[in-house]
């Protein structure tokens, strides 16, 4: 290799170590311009070729969907915490699963007088200051994440044409190579965010009414958890009420134990079966359903949160690339 190369491989490693602690924004940037583009059209259409006014119509539009839904899940991750440390403090399994079909919180006890007041100032002060200290911090990240992903899906949404063309001339692999990179990229935003998704959706919202008629317990928590299930091979969102149904029958309910476990088969577990192949026609994910499992668990231990979505798009990149090695005209790789 030349000078030129290694300073060029060189800079290119910098540059990905520089944007590596964006990458969740920019891939959902990018997800999300996909996804927007159909709307791009209609208002590019009707505002007579304004493509910069139909992006920011279109961009406005989506928040006005996707907000209301970010909140829901802030509530929902920050409920979901509160239960996995109660079950974890459970003295046995049994006291988990009882602990799941009935409500145990305590009611909130407040300072009556002011030596009580400055009891508790003076016990938790240091780890106030703290804990205030690192919510600043973390809402700064926020609003950081939060620009670079709408900023980057209006610059994805409108200027995607002129990037594309400037990466195909630019780029060491040849056109065919990128065009199928960029399809399996987006195919794996498409089948996470609206074939997995909209399935895990629906089956999150069923259980959730469920669980409401039953009178289960933080059902606006386990509900979600149950679509979130879905994509578990086998036991599904079983893992999730079945525990349920086992609790309520310890709690001494067992009509609504019954009647739960009928229903999660009969109507959570057998949503799936019916709506996935229409989700699937929206945005069909071309992995497996384990190896999306793994996928998904995997990257959450190796990367974290956001890793649920980075595995699943490292798998499906590595299977394309394998793919395209494979194939009898593929590009032989650059000297």
């Amino acid at each position: 290799m030349t000078p030129l190369r290694w300073a060029t491989l060189a800079l290119c490693a910098a540059a990905l170590f520089v944007f590596w602690p964006l990458w969740p924004a920019l891939v959902l940037a990018a997800w999300t311009a996909a996804l927007t583009r159909p709307l791009l059209v209609r208002f590019e259409k009707r505002l007579k070729g304004r493509r910069r006014a139909a992006g920011t119509l279109s961009m406005l539009l989506f928040m006005v969907i996707a907000l209301p839904l970010a909140l829901m899940a802030v509530g929902i991750i920050s409920g979901a915490q509160e239960l996995l440390g109660m079950v974890r403090d459970s003295e046995s399994a049994k006291s988990a699963l009882e602990s799941l079909a009935s409500s145990p919180d305590a009611p909130l006890s407040l300072p009556k007088t002011f030596g009580e007041v400055m009891m508790l100032v003076q016990r938790s002060g240091s780890q106030g200051f703290g804990l205030l200290s690192d919510l600043a911090g973390a809402a700064a990240k926020g609003l950081v994440g939060l620009f670079i992903y709408f900023a980057g899906a209006y610059v994805f949404l409108v200027d995607a044409q002129p990037l594309w063309a400037w990466l195909v001339r630019h780029s060491p692999l040849d056109r065919r190579a990128l065009e199928r990179f960029a399809a399996a990229f987006h195919e794996t935003g498409r089948g996470l965010l609206v074939g997995v998704g909209l399935t895990s959706l629906t089956q999150g919202a069923a259980a959730t009414l469920i669980y409401f008629s039953l009178g289960v317990p933080r059902a606006w928590v386990l509900g979600p958890i149950t679509g979130i299930a879905s994509v578990v091979p086998l036991v599904g969102t079983g893992l999730v009420w079945g525990p349920i149904a086992l609790g309520l029958f310890l709690t001494g309910h067992p009509i609504k134990g019954a009647i739960l476990l009928a229903l999660g088969v009969v109507v959570i577990s057998t949503i799936d079966n019916l709506l996935r192949p229409v989700y699937a026609r929206l945005g069909a994910l071309q992995l497996p359903m384990y190896l999306l499992f793994v996928s998904v668990f995997g990257g959450l231990a190796a990367f974290g949160t956001w890793g649920a979505l980075m595995g699943p798009l490292v798998v499906r990149l590595t299977m394309e690339a394998l793919s395209l090695l494979n194939e009898p005209d593929a590009p032989s790789p650059p000297t």
